[in-house]
């Protein structure tokens, strides 16, 4: 039998199961089960296979069969744009869309996860030859634990302040605290608004998460996780019972209205803070060199 068989195999398998690890189908449903999850699946299992036979063939000095790792990443890229299109197909259909920030994230989530794989099975082979199957065992934990936390990524929890503010209306003004929402002329959809709606004041932690929370995109996310966990009372034609999050100019507070299905402040201020921070909202105005220098000049 070949010398390079079970390394290779090896390395399949811990790519395999380490992008089994980083698939999870959670409140959002998606990628869809099952048929979603197949797709991914097998597309992590090329990957791993990709990993792998990387290290026989440079080995064997048989470096044209590098060129097939090339391959891979426009394959993956197009793992990216499909699930760029599905979504935004999808998303018109929403109730609450997703935003095309959000959609992004999720597209370039998928695409890095099986470059993770190629990473994982590349490492445990290349440990299985060099040294023995236990290191190669070693190798693949530390990778599964690597790939988790990159996977994780931030919180909105970890930048803002949450609290419970009760709606009010204020002549034919929506409020959440002091800031302004939406126009509510007829009397009967104020009751029905004030009847169901609930209000959160998200204060930011820092000046970067003043930034970051700032993003449209970002709000669009908060207003589609809180919908879909807990649900939306809310129908085609609606208009005034859309989420809304608006944003208080002086100080950088966002209040965030949403009518859910079931009202319970402690348990949507818990799925608030698990919302997560999406990479293309961040923002790090502190780190600018030109405010660096302002502060030193001080």
């Amino acid at each position: 039998m070949n010398e390079y068989v079970h390394p290779v195999i090896f390395g399949v398998i811990a790519g395999t199961l380490t992008r089994i690890y980083m698939l999870k189908t959670d409140y959002r449903q998606y990628p869809t089960y099952l048929h979603g999850k197949i797709i991914h699946i097998s597309m992590g299992f090329i990957a791993s296979a990709l990993g792998s036979v990387a290290i026989p063939a440079i080995m064997e000095k048989d470096f044209t069969a590098i060129t097939f790792l090339s391959l891979a990443a426009q394959q993956f890229r197009d793992v990216r744009n499909m699930e760029r299109n599905t979504l935004t197909t999808i998303d018109q259909l929403e109730l609450v869309p997703r935003g095309a920030t959000y959609i992004e994230g999720i597209a370039v989530a998928f695409e890095s996860r099986n470059y993770l794989v190629i990473l994982t099975s590349f490492t445990t082979t290349l440990l299985y030859i060099l040294f023995h199957f236990y290191v190669a065992l070693i190798g693949a934990f530390v990778c599964l634990l690597i790939s988790g936390k990159l996977m994780a990524g931030g919180k909105l929890g970890d930048i803002v302040h949450i609290e419970y503010v009760e709606p009010h209306v204020k002549g034919a003004g929506l409020y959440v605290g002091d800031i302004y929402i939406m126009n509510i002329g007829l009397p009967e959809r104020q009751k029905e608004v004030l009847k169901y709606g609930m209000g959160f004041i998200l204060t930011p932690k820092n000046f970067n998460a003043r930034t970051t929370i700032a993003n449209l995109g970002q709000r669009q996310a908060i207003l589609h996780d809180i919908s879909t966990a807990m649900g939306v009372i809310r129908d085609s034609g609606t208009p005034a019972l859309v989420p809304l999050a608006k944003r208080d100019l002086n100080n950088g507070q966002v209040a965030v209205f949403v009518l859910p299905q079931e009202k319970n402040k402690e348990k949507a201020i818990r799925i608030l803070k698990e919302v997560p921070t999406l990479e293309n909202a961040i923002r790090m105005p502190s780190e600018s060199n030109a405010i660096q220098k302002g502060d030193r000049q001080k």
